[in-house]
């Protein structure tokens, strides 16, 4: 029976023994059979590695990945301490991750839909970084739901700030942002204003558990899944 590719054997030898140096495959190639007396008993030592492609070695791959980029993010306060060196590891390892994203289409699949937590941004705006921490907004929430084509973000504590908007897909991966209500104190309503509330995102990379998306003037934001299930009011 013909041996697996990837069997690699090697019989104990010596060069008067007859065999060949191993191929450059792994093979040993005999020429003869060496044959050890040992006492009345013959014995013949012949010893097989097996060497098999991991299963599911992409999966690992993205796996491993991730957790190096959500490793890095970690002691960033979701960027607000990030120093322009954390800034260029922080995109190197998104790059990464984003050339490994197993959902190609990601507009047109269920798991951009949900409640998403932002855990990194280079967003100015969003980080308000030049506040005093104490009046920065303890968690950050993304929200999409691409069947009724809405958007929302939501601040929490101290002020539980949120805004609405509509989205308007390019393709199978950008959407233009159309900002259209904030909620002051998570109740006063304010209408976005029309010159300044416009955006575009390209996500970048969605699975169960993590999303990339890019924006203009190098935005990049890092979120991961907090809630499916969640939907936006209308």
């Amino acid at each position: 029976m013909a041996l697996p590719w990837c069997l690699k054997t090697g019989v104990l030898t010596s060069p008067a023994a007859g065999f060949n140096h191993p191929s450059d495959s792994g093979f040993a190639v005999p020429t003869k059979l060496l044959s050890i007396r040992k006492g009345d008993r013959e014995r013949l030592r012949i010893q097989a590695v097996f060497s098999f492609p991991p299963r599911n070695g992409g999966a690992e791959k993205r796996k491993q990945l991730k957790h190096e980029l959500v490793e890095a993010i970690e002691p960033l306060e979701r960027g607000a301490t990030a120093s322009p060196d954390d800034q260029l590891l922080i995109d190197q390892l998104a790059r990464k991750v984003e050339a490994v994203n197993p959902t190609k289409e990601p507009l047109k699949s269920d798991l951009i839909n949900g409640k998403w937590e932002l855990i990194y941004t280079t967003s100015a705006a969003i980080l308000q970084a030049k506040k005093p921490r104490f009046l920065r907004s303890l968690t950050n929430y993304q929200c999409i739901n691409m069947d009724t084509l809405k958007v929302q973000r939501m601040e929490t504590w101290p002020f539980y700030n949120s805004v609405t908007g509509d989205l308007t897909p390019l393709n199978s991966k950008t959407v233009t942002v159309k900002l259209q209500v904030f909620k002051i104190l998570g109740f006063i309503p304010v209408k976005a204003p029309d010159d300044t509330a416009r955006g575009e995102l390209e996500i970048t990379y969605v699975d169960e558990e993590l999303r990339i998306s890019r924006g203009k003037g190098n935005l990049l934001f890092i979120l991961k899944m907090f809630d499916p299930t969640y939907r936006i009011p209308l």
